[in-house]
């Protein structure tokens, strides 16, 4: 193998390397997103609380948790249908170089109050 295409491959490994490197941090906080609102959505509590107390919570759980990649106020905490909602779908964009970015999409945290398991996307509202 030539200089060149030895250079060429070690490249590619480094980019990819960096690549890596910058979205590691961004998947270990969304497990910790995951694992919060699934814990926040089986906790028996949250049942009885109103959607403004089951907000201030995330925040706070959030806040000790450290996480910044989500704002709290992006959490989405609704009622339909008689059953509350927890939604944190979200993505992240992460600068890679010049003008190169990588979006990572975490769209499988809709969650149920008193359910364990995410939900699928709901099917839009109509009129």
């Amino acid at each position: 193998m030539s200089m060149l295409g030895m250079l060429c491959i070690l490249l590619m490994v480094g980019f990819f390397a960096m690549c890596i490197i910058r979205m590691v941090p961004a998947y270990l906080e969304y497990l910790s997103v995951k694992d919060i609102v699934a814990r926040i959505a089986m906790d028996p509590d949250t049942r009885d609380e109103s959607t403004s107390d089951i907000r201030r919570k995330i925040a706070n759980i959030f806040n000790t948790n450290q996480i910044y990649l989500l704002d709290p106020k992006d959490v989405e905490v609704f009622s339909k249908g008689g059953n509350t909602y927890i939604d944190a779908n979200y993505e992240v964009r992460l600068p890679v170089m010049w003008k190169i970015d990588s979006i990572l999409s975490f769209d499988d945290l809709l969650y149920q109050v008193g359910k364990p398991d995410p939900l699928p996307p709901l099917p839009p509202e109509t009129n």
